[in-house]
């Protein structure tokens, strides 16, 4: 049952990003749109990157409208309490969990410390997946594109393993 939700999930990403590609957009501007997806979708806006997306894709040319949704896809709401949590950790461990006196109130001190701890930690997060979206979205679309000129077709699939094999070359 897991396998096939698993298997489900990584058959809608591949869609998606394989859509992207197939739109008149640089190899550049698709992997810009798809990191700065990734960014805000990993940012703790509480569904409004949706609405932002929206609007960036309206009024920037660059931006690939499918590659900025299909990040929507990887981070989905089944991955993104793993990334708070991570961030949460990260946060603590990078400033420490000494309350921030705000408020003279130990709770709303201690909820404000709390938020302070995510969102900083949740920012390394979201610089590292855009970063490491970005390069390998970048990479699977030169290498798309490259066997698309010659004829080979390409999966997203076979592009993240030939990445990951020049990786540990």
């Amino acid at each position: 049952m897991l396998l096939e939700r698993l298997s489900v999930y990584r058959d809608r990403v591949r869609r998606a990003f394989t859509a992207a590609l197939e739109e008149e957009h640089t190899d550049r501007e698709i992997a810009a749109s798809f990191a700065l997806g990734t960014f805000i979708t990993a940012m703790p806006t509480g569904g409004l990157g949706l609405g932002l997306f929206v609007v960036l894709a309206y009024y920037l040319e660059w931006v690939s409208k499918t590659a900025i949704f299909a990040s929507a896809v990887v981070l989905n709401p089944l991955v993104k309490p793993v990334v708070y949590v991570a961030s949460y950790q990260l946060g603590a461990l990078a400033f420490g969990t000494e309350p921030v006196a705000v408020f003279d109130r130990p709770l709303a001190d201690a909820a404000v410390t709390a938020v302070q701890l995510l969102v900083l930690g949740n920012l390394v997060i979201a610089l590292v997946l855009a970063a490491a979206g970005y390069a390998l979205s970048l990479r699977i679309a030169r290498e798309h594109r490259r066997r698309r000129e010659t004829g080979r077709p390409l999966s997203p699939a076979a592009a993240v393993s030939s990445f990951v094999d020049r990786l540990r070359r």
